[in-house]
C-alpha cells in the first residue's frame, strides 16, 4: 500500500460550523458558508500495540478462536460466511480483526448503502407535519479544511460491501487524542435479523477534493483517504437495537460508537485529523434544538456516494411506534449512505456539538431524515467505550 500524505490539521472547523448553523436559521435551504466540527478528545489503542495492524489482527483472531472460529479459515475468507448459527450478535461478541489492504479504492467505490438506511417506512402517532424538503448542498472542498471530522464508514454485510457515514467525537478520558467515531446502530449491527458486521473501517474526509466517481478511480491514495484508514477494534450500540433493530420499536435507539485504530502508524484519530466534536446528551426537545445541520455521504440515487453533502433545518417531532421515544426530523434530500452521519447544533455556550445521527427517512421518495434523541442510553454507550480504553 502506498504511503499516505497527512493533510494539515483542521483548525477552526467548529467555529465555521457554528456560523453555518446560525447563518441559516432563517433560511434552511440557503447554502452555509462554512462547515464542520473541531475540538478535543481522546482514547487510544486496544490490542497489544495500537497502530500495529499485525498485532491487531492477531488479537482479533485470538478473540475469534475463543468463539470456536477456525483462525486459518477466517484469514482466508471465512468472514464471508454469514451462517446465522455462527454470526456473532451479542454486545460482548464484537470482533473486527484488521485485514491489511482490504479496502482499496475500487472496493470502496463498490460499496452500497445498507437497505435499512432510508428505505424503511416508519409510522407512528405524535409526529409533527412532514417538513418541506431541503435540498442537500455539496460540502466545500477540500473536506479536510471544512469538515475534517466527517467521513465514511465501510463494512461488509451478507449483501456485500456497504457504506455509511460517521463523525469523530471527543473522548472525555483522552483529551486531544480521541479514537471515537459516532454513527448509526444499523451501520455496525444487523439488529434483530443478524449480528455484528465485519471489516468495519472509518475514512475521515473521504474523497478530499470531491472528485467524480470516474476521476476518483485514478486518484492518488491521499486524495481518497487523506488521513488514512481507521479500523474499529470495538463497537457499542444500544441493547434495543441488538434485540429489535430493523423494527419500528428500535429506530429511536439507532446509534453506535466505535473505537478505532489507525491501520498505519500510532497517532490517535483526533491528533491526526486535528478535530473532534463534543457530544450533547441533553436530548433537548425538537423545538429547543435551534437550527440543526446533518452531514454525510448520500449514496443512493440521485447521489453517487463519493461527495459529502449537508442539510440545515429546524427539527420537528417524529415517532415511529406507540410508546417509543420521540425522534428528531428535518427536511433533507440526502439518501442511503448518509446514515450514521452526525447532526450538529450550537449549544447555549456557543460550542457546536453532535446531538443526533441520521437513522431513517421516507420509503419511496426523499425529502426528510429522522434521527434519535441522544439521552442517558447513548451517553452510557459513549462512556462504556471511553472507559474500556482509558489508561
Amino acid at each position: 500500500m502506498r504511503s499516505i500524505r497527512l493533510m494539515p490539521a483542521a483548525t477552526g472547523v467548529a467555529a465555521a460550523l457554528a456560523i453555518a448553523l446560525t447563518a441559516t436559521a432563517c433560511g434552511p435551504t440557503e447554502t452555509p458558508a462554512a462547515d464542520k466540527p473541531a475540538d478535543t478528545t481522546a482514547t487510544a489503542t486496544a490490542s497489544p500495540a495500537a497502530g500495529d495492524a499485525g498485532a491487531a489482527l492477531a488479537d482479533g483472531l485470538d478473540k475469534l478462536k475463543k468463539h470456536g472460529v477456525d483462525i486459518d479459515k477466517w484469514k482466508n475468507g471465512e468472514w464471508k460466511n454469514w451462517d446465522r448459527s455462527t454470526w456473532l450478535r451479542e454486545a460482548e461478541d464484537f470482533v473486527n480483526p484488521v485485514i491489511d489492504g482490504l479496502w482499496d479504492t475500487e472496493r470502496m467505490q463498490s460499496a452500497k448503502s445498507p437497505d435499512p438506511t432510508v428505505e424503511t417506512q416508519a409510522t407512528g402517532g405524535g409526529s409533527d407535519p412532514v417538513p418541506r424538503p431541503v435540498t442537500a448542498q455539496r460540502e466545500k472542498t477540500p473536506y479536510h479544511r471544512n469538515a475534517a471530522p466527517v467521513g465514511k464508514i465501510f463494512f461488509d454485510s451478507p449483501k456485500g460491501h456497504m457504506v455509511c457515514s460517521g463523525t469523530i467525537v471527543k473522548d472525555p478520558r483522552r483529551p486531544g487524542k480521541s479514537n471515537l467515531v459516532w454513527t448509526a446502530g444499523h451501520c455496525v449491527h444487523a439488529g434483530k435479523q443478524g449480528g455484528w458486521y465485519r471489516n468495519i473501517t472509518f475514512v475521515p474526509a473521504f474523497n478530499d477534493l470531491g472528485k467524480s466517481p470516474s476521476a476518483l478511480r485514478n486518484a492518488q491514495p491521499h486524495q481518497v483517504y487523506p488521513y488514512g484508514q481507521y479500523w474499529a477494534d470495538w463497537a457499542v450500540t444500544s441493547g434495543e437495537w441488538i434485540r429489535n433493530g430493523g423494527t419500528n420499536q428500535a429506530w429511536p435507539y439507532d446509534y453506535a460508537v466505535l473505537h478505532v485504530q489507525p491501520q498505519k502508524g500510532r497517532k490517535s484519530l483526533e491528533e491526526t485529523v486535528g478535530a473532534a466534536l463534543p457530544m450533547d446528551f441533553s436530548a433537548p426537545a425538537p423545538a429547543q434544538t435551534g437550527t440543526v445541520g446533518a452531514w454525510g455521504y448520500p449514496a443512493a440515487p440521485p447521489y453517487n456516494g463519493v461527495i459529502m453533502h449537508k442539510c440545515l433545518d429546524r427539527a420537528t417531532r417524529y415517532t415511529t411506534a406507540p410508546a417509543t421515544p420521540t425522534m428528531y426530523r428535518i427536511g433533507c434530500t440526502m439518501t442511503g449512505g448518509s446514515s450514521g452521519g452526525g447532526w450538529f447544533r450550537v449549544l447555549p455556550n456557543g460550542k457546536t456539538a453532535l446531538v443526533s445521527n441520521t437513522s431513517i427517512g421516507p420509503a419511496g421518495r426523499n425529502g426528510w431524515l429522522a434521527g434519535p434523541q441522544l439521552g442517558k442510553g447513548a451517553k452510557a454507550a459513549h462512556e462504556m467505550v471511553s472507559k474500556k480504553f482509558a489508561r
